[in-house]
């Protein structure tokens, strides 16, 4: 009989190996067989949990995509003023994990994946929407609200794109740094332009 939790944890081991199996041979290299010996299992696990390779990748994405969620919740507590909760957002994708090798090169390869997965594709679209969507609400009661969707559309963009350069710039993190300074300068100027009200 299986213990309580063993699932849970197995789960995680094999979302691990697969990281550490993108990191080292990016998503072309990594096969069913790579992730089990990095997890030190069978390659049966993998069926018995997944179904397979690209359903576990899709679990691998779905938790960054949730580290993403969690680590801005764990930020944003009490009532933090607007402003903050902006600079709250840009801190959550620029974590110690985001900009981690291993999340960092499961991104990339997430991101060309889901040009030819509609699975992938739909998760693209969920993590594109949230950012949107909570850089909306912290800017509605700042800004003018004909330049809210706008605004929150292109420092979403800025914070996708400063983010790809620092990964594709392999520096030792001072590209990460810069990219997270350059982000919230966006924002502070966003609100200079369009006239924010606090």
């Amino acid at each position: 009989m299986p213990k309580v939790g063993m699932e849970e944890v197995r789960r995680q081991q094999l979302i691990d190996a697969t990281l550490e199996s993108v990191e080292k041979f990016g998503l072309q290299g990594t096969t069913i067989s790579t992730i089990s010996r990095l997890a030190g299992v069978s390659s049966g696990i993998i069926s018995h949990y997944f179904g397979g390779k690209q359903a576990l990748l899709e679990a691998t994405v779905r938790f960054l995509l949730e580290q993403l969620k969690q680590d801005l919740l764990a930020q944003i507590h009490g009532q933090p003023s607007p402003v903050d909760r902006l600079m709250m957002i840009v801190e959550a994708n620029f974590t110690r994990l985001q900009r981690s090798e291993r999340a960092a090169k499961t991104w990339l390869a997430f991101w060309a994946q889901s040009m030819h997965s509609e699975d992938l594709m739909r998760l693209q679209r969920i993590n594109a929407a949230r950012l949107e969507a909570n850089l909306r609400y912290s800017f509605r009661s700042l800004i003018d609200a004909s330049q809210v969707r706008n605004v929150a559309a292109m420092t979403a963009a800025m914070i996708d794109g400063y983010w790809l350069r620092a990964a594709l710039s392999g520096s030792d993190g001072q590209a990460f740094d810069l990219a997270l300074h350059n982000c919230k300068a966006f924002i502070h100027l966003m609100l200079e332009k369009h006239q924010a009200r606090n």
